[in-house]
Formats: C-alpha cells, sequence, structure tokens
C-alpha cells in the first residue's frame, strides 16, 4: 500500500508532444497533473524550427484544396516502413491523424497552417511531392503566454548561446506555447517544472501511479485512470546509448539536457516490452567550437569526403536517410569522424549550410578549433585535412563535371523532390571552381533516441507477451516509433506525439 501525497485522474510525464495528451484530458473533465524533468517546458518538440506535424489529408490542408486521401498516404507510408512495427498502429497514425486536428482545432488557442514539405522517399508509391501531408502551428506573440512564455524552452540559440529570446514563438515553441495557453483554461489541470518520474506504483500488476522528485522530495501521486510517458528518449544517456547500441554520443544530440530515459527505466521496472532500442531520428552534425555537432541542413553547395578524401554520400538526401548513410560507413569503416565538407569561396569562408540550427559563431572560433581550414589549392587542403591529394583533386574534378551535366550517377543527388526542395526546383548540384578552397568538420548528431515502450494503437503500454499494462500508456520518444527504422516524411516524430498522446488520453477517459 501506498501513502499518497497527491490524486489526480490523469498523470502525464513530459511536456512536448505529451502535452497534447495533457490537454485533451482536461478539456474531457479529467483532473490532470503534468510533470517537466526539466527547468522549461517543451522538451525536443520546443526545439524544432517547423513543429512539423506529418497527418495527410487533415482539416487544414483539405481547406487548401489538397487533393490528397487517407489511403494514398497509408500506401506510401507501408511502403517506406514494411512490416518493422504492426500494421494496426500504422494505420492508426495514418487514419486518426487528420481527426486529431479536428479535434484541436475546435479550440482557437490550438491554430496550424500548411507548410509544404516533400515527403523523404520521393520514390516511393504514392509520395507526395509537393509535401501537402505537412503541418505546422501559427506562430504565437509570448505575449499571449504572459510569465508562461518565459518557461518554454529554447530555441537553440537562447539555450547553447545566451542569445535573446525572439519576438514570437514559431514551430515546436509556437506548439508548446499554443497548448500551454489551452490548458490554462483548465482549472483540473496543472503543470510543474523541475519534477522528474522516477517510480511508477502497481497494484495487481496494474500502474495506479508514481512517485516524482521535486526539491529533493519523493512525491507519490495517485493517478485513478493512469499514467501517459511522453518524456522524450534516452539520448543523453552515454551508459543506455551504450547499452543499447545507439550511435553517437549524448553530447551531440539535439535532445535537451533532461532526455536521459528516467521515464523509460520505471516502465521497465514493471515489466514494459521494448522495441527499436538501437535507433534514433539521425542527422549528419556540423561541429561547432563548443566540441558538439549539430543537426544541419539546407546545403547549397559542398560535398562531403572520407578519411579517403573520397565522397560517399548524396549530401542533399533527407538528413535522417543521410545520417544513417554515415553510420553505415562508420559500421564498415570507411567513414571516420569527422568527415569534411568541401566546398569553395562562392559563399565565402562560412559553409554553406543555411540551417544550422545552432546559430554558426565568429569564423575564428572554428578556425582556431581546427574544424574550418583554407587552401589556394585542393592539394593544401588535402593536407590541412589529413586526406590524400590526389584522391581529393580527383573527387572534385569528378563532382564538377556532374554538376556541369546536371546528373549525379554516383549518388543520385537531385533525384527526388526533397533533393531540389532548397534548389528552387534544380538540381543542387553546385561546382567547386572558386579559389580559396575550404573544409568544415562534420559528425553525427540525432533528434533524439526513437526506440522504447512497444503500445497498441490506443497508446497503452504492453508487456513481453503483448499484454496492455493497465494504466500505463507511453507517446513521443517514449515509445517505440511508429515508422520503425525509417524516417517517412518531416512532421513525423511530433505528429506521432500528438496522436498517440491524445489517444491515450482518450483512452483514459473511457475507462
Amino acid at each position: 500500500m501506498t501513502d499518497w501525497n497527491e490524486e489526480v485522474d490523469v498523470l502525464v510525464a513530459g511536456s512536448g508532444g505529451g502535452m497534447a495528451g495533457a490537454y485533451t484530458a482536461a478539456r474531457e473533465g479529467l483532473t490532470v497533473l503534468l510533470v517537466e524533468a526539466t527547468d522549461k517546458f517543451g522538451g525536443t518538440t520546443s526545439y524544432s524550427n517547423g513543429g512539423g506535424m506529418w497527418f495527410p489529408a487533415n482539416p487544414v490542408l483539405q481547406r487548401e484544396g489538397v487533393d490528397d486521401t487517407a489511403e494514398d498516404a497509408l500506401e506510401y507510408f507501408r511502403a517506406v516502413v514494411g512490416d518493422r512495427t504492426p500494421a494496426e498502429l500504422q494505420e492508426t497514425f495514418i487514419r486518426k491523424g487528420a481527426k486529431v486536428i479536428e479535434y484541436l482545432e475546435q479550440d482557437q488557442d490550438l491554430a496550424f497552417q500548411m507548410f509544404p514539405w516533400p515527403d523523404y522517399f520521393g520514390k516511393a508509391p504514392k509520395a507526395r511531392l509537393d509535401g501537402k501531408r505537412h503541418i505546422v502551428p501559427k506562430p504565437l506573440r509570448p505575449g499571449k503566454l504572459g510569465e508562461l512564455s518565459e518557461s518554454v524552452r529554447g530555441p537553440l540559440g537562447t539555450d547553447r548561446l545566451g542569445e535573446p529570446q525572439p519576438d514570437l514563438l514559431i514551430g515546436g515553441r509556437a506548439l508548446v506555447g499554443r497548448f500551454l495557453l489551452a490548458m490554462g483554461k483548465y482549472p483540473n489541470a496543472s503543470v510543474r517544472l523541475n519534477t522528474p518520474l522516477v517510480e511508477l506504483v502497481t497494484e495487481d500488476g496494474a500502474v495506479v501511479g508514481a512517485i516524482v522528485e521535486q526539491d529533493g522530495q519523493r512525491i507519490a501521486v495517485r493517478a485513478r485512470k493512469g499514467v501517459l510517458l511522453a518524456a522524450g528518449g534516452f539520448e543523453g544517456n552515454d551508459e543506455l546509448r551504450a547499452r543499447y547500441g545507439v550511435p553517437g554520443v549524448a553530447r551531440d544530440t539535439m535532445g535537451p539536457w533532461g532526455n536521459v530515459g528516467k521515464a523509460l527505466e520505471a516502465a521497465l521496472a514493471v515489466g514494459a516490452d521494448t522495441d527499436l532500442m538501437d535507433q534514433a531520428w539521425w542527422s549528419p552534425g556540423m561541429m561547432h567550437p563548443d566540441g558538439r555537432a549539430a543537426f544541419a541542413l539546407w546545403f547549397t553547395g559542398g560535398i562531403f569526403v572520407n578519411q579517403s578524401g573520397v565522397r560517399f554520400v548524396n549530401e542533399s538526401a533527407p538528413y535522417d536517410r543521410l545520417g544513417r548513410d554515415v553510420i553505415a560507413g562508420m559500421e564498415d569503416g570507411s567513414v571516420s569522424l569527422p568527415y569534411w565538407m568541401i566546398y569553395d569561396d562562392t559563399e565565402g569562408t562560412v559553409p554553406p549550410v543555411k540551417a544550422a540550427n545552432v546559430p554558426v559563431v565568429e569564423t575564428e572560433r572554428y578556425v582556431d578549433a581546427g574544424l574550418w581550414h583554407t587552401a589556394d589549392t585542393l592539394e593544401e587542403l588535402a593536407a590541412k585535412i589529413g586526406v590524400p591529394a590526389d584522391a581529393l583533386a580527383a573527387t572534385v574534378a569528378r563532382f564538377n563535371k556532374h554538376a556541369a551535366e546536371g546528373v549525379d550517377p554516383d549518388f543520385g543527388r537531385g533525384d527526388e523532390a526533397y533533393d531540389r526542395a532548397f534548389s528552387n526546383g534544380e538540381p543542387p548540384l553546385t561546382p567547386i571552381l572558386k579559389a580559396p578552397f575550404h573544409a568544415a568538420a562534420f559528425g553525427i548528431s540525432d533528434l533524439g533516441t526513437k526506440g522504447g515502450l512497444r503500445t497498441d494503437s490506443a497508446a497503452r503500454v504492453l508487456d513481453a507477451s503483448g499484454t496492455p499494462i493497465p494504466g500505463l500508456y507511453a507517446a513521443g520518444n517514449t515509445m517505440a516509433a511508429v515508422s520503425g527504422t525509417t524516417y517517412p516524411g518531416g512532421g513525423n516524430p511530433i505528429g506521432a506525439s500528438v496522436l498517440f498522446s491524445h489517444l491515450a488520453a482518450l483512452d483514459m477517459a473511457a475507462r
């Protein structure tokens, strides 16, 4: 028996996409406590520049006249994901995504708009090359949130470099802010910072509450309807990364510092099953003077070369696919870290990276850290980065020939719609001709781990026999991703987090 300090209907751990669950529970008339382990709300969601959600044929898109259907989207998703995750879970994601937006839009505080972003597997059947399966939250003025606006995590420039807060909440920060604003209307909902969930409490095999920590005190919270774990992945925990074989290191993740897997471990202790534990949402990582590699995309030039001075990847591929190619090279020994972006002086010394996510600081700091190099010739540049001079010169010459022809037979750069998203629809093959020549160091980064608790289509956590554990739910990166080992389209992670948090709350309300 437990002496309860507090009692609610629903306890939610995590304040990114998990806020959708807390909001839904409150709106459905349940008493809700949302606990966040860190000093800010938003988790990894708040670091997303777009805050996008991949919900095909949702009301926002329909109002724009998009002719997509759930059937087409499901055909695409299944072609990409395969049978790595249960078919029922995939179908739930596709068919109920539109319904969650319909539900949320009934609240004037929750507003969205279309933001076209091409599907990441453009050659798969029923891929949407125009990107019209993707929506983002509308920006939000901080004044609407009052003092709570200072409690929303991010952006990365603020958290890592101390930059001032921007005048608008956009992307993931807007989504988190809008959920905080919407939840504020419900007196039956409360939120709490600096309060990690560290243990689940069970009775007769059912989860009936949890232990949270606040100011060094253990607080027992009874949850009459259930506990939702949406506390992010374990990307910030090097010990867990090593245990489950997740490439990379905690230093280079884009997840916030609180994502160390405490909620996940609490679920494992009560018999929860897991899947995809060696997986993450990958990306190339531009290396910064603080020693960290950070997610980067939108390259307007440059090629990547390995330690042999040879090109090894489609540099314009969707970031998860590109990251997986880097990891494959690391595993077979053909790629070591750092690998190098080679580019010319067309845009100057700064690498042609238009979305560095962590803001680029003074050039001198990269140079002093040995991360950026410049030379009058490719042979001199090769000596500075430790690759064979003849190989680097031959690699650049071959790429320049392909750029002149407008086709990349080696790696297919420009063959898919996403490749051309940042080059006005043209093949992104920019020749490397203008001296001096430059090299920038890259590593491997991630947007969080995607392995976690195995669930059914109502977000109920399963045990090893496939039986739901009563009272326990999971969503976001605490849940094993519905997309399996792939990343079908921008907005998949946040979209799945919002949807399955919402479905968990509806299931609890029906209990």
